[in-house]
């Protein structure tokens, strides 16, 4: 029978594409632990033993062992709790040299009794058997980082294949190095390549930077072209915003998708104006032709009349003055049904331009409506962080000038990470979608509701004051669990914990979110699924 599934990719670079094809085939947020299970599941190692865990549990035995080693245990512990490689391999180095490599025995001084002649017996001194766990331990190391030098670190050196050559030469070397010799050539030579790293991560840092800056400069002079087509300044902003903040892939996804819509869209809206602006001036055209041809007729026809005039004068009998006036009037009538077409066809003109402009003012009305749209969350309908700002803006500037009170609720749903991980990150962004529902259904429609980030949401409550806003957001809660969140035909609790500030005098903006972001830290900290106010 034919295999169907296409053999395992076996050059790392190709596993990392692969992975990243899994992921998205899979429909699996691109998270660094995914993509590890996702990795490791290509090259055949159990995800039970990922790096992390394998480093872990070797500090923690290393931890249980006698002081001296246990020191460098808890060195290791703490490199890996900040995930400082850098510092976790000067340890592991520090250990291989000091407790791992087998250390010259000093022979004892024999008895007496066997100096004969001023020669010495010497006795034979076998080492001791190093013990099982130690063993066991170096060659989990061992293989840990052979895989992260071969599978790890290539994928991320793609520009750079040298370096790529290096870290799989140094993973072949690290595998078959078994003497003291090749254990100290491969320590020298990794030494040199973590310099190397380190240089090449410099050069990539500065021109992530200096990317950066050409593209602010390429928006700013994109932004002086376009001051006169408004409806495009929303796509504008958006990237601005984007690369302003920490450039996460989940933000550059989100702006992609969002972006994407509305590009298409207007383009879709573009090509009618421009065929709305075509057909205007195809009216034009016919409107000043058939003016034209009015101007002829008309002219003709007062020439004929003169003609005529000059008959009459040298007319010499009734006969030849009835034949003038029958051809005066067949002119007349026909110079009238010329002029009656003409009206005709130059009001059908006139009606035709008029549909076109107001055409053109419907889709250039559509067109600044859809530059909107990216104040949205695309996934939730609820506002996203423009769209938040805009309203902070209008909210603060109504509280200054007017005074009142003004309220702000940060949400966050409980166990959420659970949820993806038991039942797939579709069911956690139905059950974000869901939260946006109930809250636009429960609270009052001059309240704004926007994604704050991930499974964040900011409400911002106007006319209310902190206990009001807090007896809301409990209301919110009752409301949130009285609904059915349903998943595979499973009932699901959803619940989020929340933080409740209320702006004080002046209060700048990012102080008041931090104050109602530390309130929901402590909702967490009591026990979820509360409402904690601000000091």
């Amino acid at each position: 029978m034919r295999d169907n599934n296409p053999p395992a990719p076996q050059n790392p670079a190709d596993v990392a594409r692969e992975a990243f094809s899994r992921l998205a085939r899979q429909r699996i947020a691109p998270t660094p632990d995914n993509y590890r299970d996702i990795y490791n599941e290509i090259i055949g190692i159990a995800a039970e033993s990922s790096a992390e865990t394998v480093l872990a549990n070797f500090a923690k035995q290393l931890i249980a062992m006698p002081i001296e080693i246990a020191a460098v245990g808890k060195q290791l512990k703490r490199a890996l709790d900040t995930r400082d490689w850098s510092d976790y391999s000067t340890h592991l180095t520090t250990l291989g040299k000091s407790h791992l490599l087998p250390k010259p025995v000093l022979p004892a001084l024999p008895p007496a009794n066997q100096v004969i002649n001023k020669v010495t017996v010497m006795p034979s001194a076998p080492l001791p058997p190093a013990p099982a766990d130690v063993d066991t331990q170096v060659k989990m190391l061992r293989e840990m980082l052979v895989r992260i030098l071969g599978y790890a670190v290539p994928p991320l050196l793609l520009n750079a294949p040298d370096l790529v050559a290096e870290a799989e030469a140094l993973a072949a070397l690290v595998k078959e190095a078994r003497a003291e010799s090749s254990l100290s050539d491969v320590t020298t030579k990794l030494k040199k390549f973590c310099f190397k790293l380190d240089i090449k991560g410099s050069d990539l840092s500065r021109q992530h930077d200096l990317l950066l800056d050409l593209f602010k400069l390429l928006l700013d002079n994109v932004k002086e072209l376009l001051d006169d087509d408004s409806w495009l300044q929303g796509q504008i902003l958006v990237v601005k915003n984007l690369i302003e903040g920490p450039i996460t892939h989940l933000a550059l996804k989100d702006a992609t998708t969002t972006l994407k819509e509305v590009i298409y869209k207007q383009g879709l809206l573009k090509h009618s104006l421009s065929d709305a602006k075509v057909t205007v001036k195809s009216m034009m055209i016919t409107f000043v032709d058939r003016l034209g041809e009015v101007a002829v007729s008309t002219g003709d026809y007062h020439e004929k009349i003169d003609q005529y005039s000059q008959k009459i004068s040298q007319a010499q009998d009734i006969r030849q003055l009835n034949e003038i006036l029958n051809d005066v009037m067949r002119d007349t009538k026909a110079a009238q049904t010329e002029a009656l077409r003409y009206r005709d066809d130059m009001t059908s003109a006139r009606n035709e331009v008029q549909q076109a402009e107001d055409r053109i003012h419907s889709l250039e009305s559509k067109l600044e409506k859809m530059s909107e749209l990216v104040r949205e969350d695309q996934l939730t309908g609820s506002l996203n962080r423009r769209g938040l700002d805009d309203v902070f803006e209008r909210e603060f500037a109504r509280v200054d000038r007017m005074g009142g009170d003004l309220c702000i609720a940060m949400l966050d749903l409980d166990d959420f990470k659970r949820l993806n991980d038991t039942h797939g990150h579709s069911a956690g962004d139905d059950a974000l979608i869901y939260l946006v529902n109930v809250i636009k259904e429960t609270l009052r429609t001059l309240d704004v509701v926007g994604r704050f980030g991930g499974e964040e949401f900011l409400i911002i409550l106007p006319d209310t004051s902190l206990p009001m806003a807090s007896q809301t957001i409990t209301r919110l809660q009752r409301e949130l669990t009285k609904s059915i969140f349903m998943v595979n035909e499973e009932r699901l609790l959803i619940t989020f914990s929340a933080g409740v500030a209320a702006r004080r005098p002046a209060e700048e903006r990012a102080d008041l979110i931090k104050r109602a972001d530390a309130a929901l830290y402590e909702a967490k900290k009591a026990g979820k699924n509360r409402v904690a106010m601000a000091e």
